[in-house]
């Protein structure tokens, strides 16, 4: 069955920039996808604006958060995107129960976008650029693409543009998270939601017009 996938989606997919851009589109999962993640904290910072109570924003967050993955699960559509969103609430909320400072609740992610855009650089100065494994997934060999400079020079550029919205993600958040205090939760909400997606697609876009440019062959892993 394993076989028959990968022979199928190499069927579909005869270029590599073909196959990266259905990888992105199932990644990014469409604006449904976009919503489920942008509710939950839009809903906790409204919440904190009008109440300044963190327990119950939080509490109202993760109950919007659970009434999306049930809307899902009654559809049988695919609920990762919600489960994302429920676990980062969840991290949030350990992070902000301990201290009792609301801000803490957008420090997993800018930690996140951190560790990720450091992730990411390493894995284009050893040349092991992070988009490369989608290509990997296609073929069924998540390594063979690395014999092939040309392709190893495309995924690079590819995850310099996925870095860059984590990079300014931090720029702009860490020092508002530092430096407001509880006075800046607003801000820092308002702030994940517009550096949130927006960047992403933004991102994507240029990541589409890029591969637009070029037609690398995708290479089957040798059976």
């Amino acid at each position: 069955m394993k076989e028959q996938m990968t022979t199928t989606e190499q069927d579909a997919h005869d270029t590599v920039e073909a196959a990266i851009r259905s990888q992105l589109a199932k990644a990014f999962g469409g604006i449904r996808g976009v919503i489920e993640a942008a509710v939950p904290t839009a809903v906790f910072t409204v919440m904190w604006i009008a109440t300044s109570r963190l327990q119950l924003s939080l509490i109202v967050s993760a109950s919007t958060a659970v009434v999306l993955l049930a809307a899902r699960l009654v559809q049988r559509s695919t609920p990762q995107y919600v489960i994302n969103s429920l676990i980062g609430i969840g991290i949030g909320w350990f992070f902000a129960s301990r201290t009792g400072e609301a801000k803490d609740v957008y420090l997993p992610g800018i930690l996140y976008n951190a560790g990720y855009s450091v992730a990411m650089l390493i894995s284009i100065v050893t040349r092991w650029p992070v988009v490369g494994f989608l290509i990997g997934s296609v073929t069924g060999d998540p390594t063979a693409w690395r014999s092939d400079p040309a392709v190893v020079k495309l995924c690079s550029r590819l995850t310099w543009l996925l870095m860059i919205p984590c990079v300014v993600r931090v720029a702009v958040q860490a020092p508002v998270y530092l430096i407001g205090g509880n006075d800046a939760v607003a801000e820092l909400g308002i702030l994940k939601i517009v550096m949130g997606w927006p960047l992403q697609i933004a991102a994507l876009g240029a990541m589409v017009w890029l591969l637009a440019r070029g037609r690398t062959p995708v290479r089957p892993a040798a059976s």
